[in-house]
């Protein structure tokens, strides 16, 4: 029987080598994808590709910001329009405010006694009643503030009287009636207030 030396050796029908060999640790060719990009693609263009993705995400934020503003720029126009609407008659109403004051004015000077006057009083009453009623018709509507406490914001004060029967800062006399137009002041009423003796 041949004697075994050390080149005969069992092999190992599996993986081919002998069965004293070390066995050493086997790289099992597995790589993480950034070692895997780095190495196809190199150290700078993984930083460019890091700077795409900051510039897209800077770019998506862009946009996020243009869209809501286009939304302020859209509902801004609605309410620009819808105010336009409402207000378009301002000019014109506060234009037509004198007419009333006169038709007023001259009720008050007719003498109701005189019967010749009372046929002219009766027309102008109803003129002057049927023009009120078409400015209610448009949202213009009267600020009578007889006896209510004094408002800066719907008032002129043109002169403080000395009253003891009512509490300081009273509308005691209208001058001129103020009007509004869709709640907006477009001429304040003249007022005379009450202040302390």
């Amino acid at each position: 029987m041949p004697q075994e030396t050390e080149n005969d050796q069992v092999q190992d029908p599996v993986n081919g080598h002998g069965d004293e060999q070390p066995k050493e640790s086997v790289d099992d060719g597995r790589a993480t994808n950034e070692e895997i990009e780095r190495e196809l693609l190199g150290d700078d263009a993984l930083s460019e590709t890091e700077q795409l993705q900051q510039q897209l995400a800077e770019s998506n934020d862009q946009v996020l910001r243009i869209q809501a503003e286009m939304q302020n720029m859209r509902r801004r126009a609605e309410r620009d329009v819808e105010n336009a609407h409402k207000f378009a008659l301002d000019r014109f109403a506060a234009d037509l405010l004198p007419v009333v004051d006169n038709l007023e004015r001259a009720l008050t000077a007719i003498n109701s006694d005189d019967d010749g006057q009372k046929a002219v009083a009766e027309g102008i009453q109803l003129t002057l009643k049927s023009f009120v009623d078409v400015l209610v018709r448009f949202k213009v509507e009267p600020i009578d503030p007889a006896g209510q406490p004094f408002d800066a914001n719907l008032h002129q004060a043109v002169s403080m009287v000395p009253n003891a029967d009512v509490e300081a800062n009273t509308v005691i006399d209208v001058f001129q009636k103020g009007y509004t137009l869709n709640g907006r002041l477009i001429r304040p009423a003249m007022v005379v207030v009450s202040r302390a003796p």
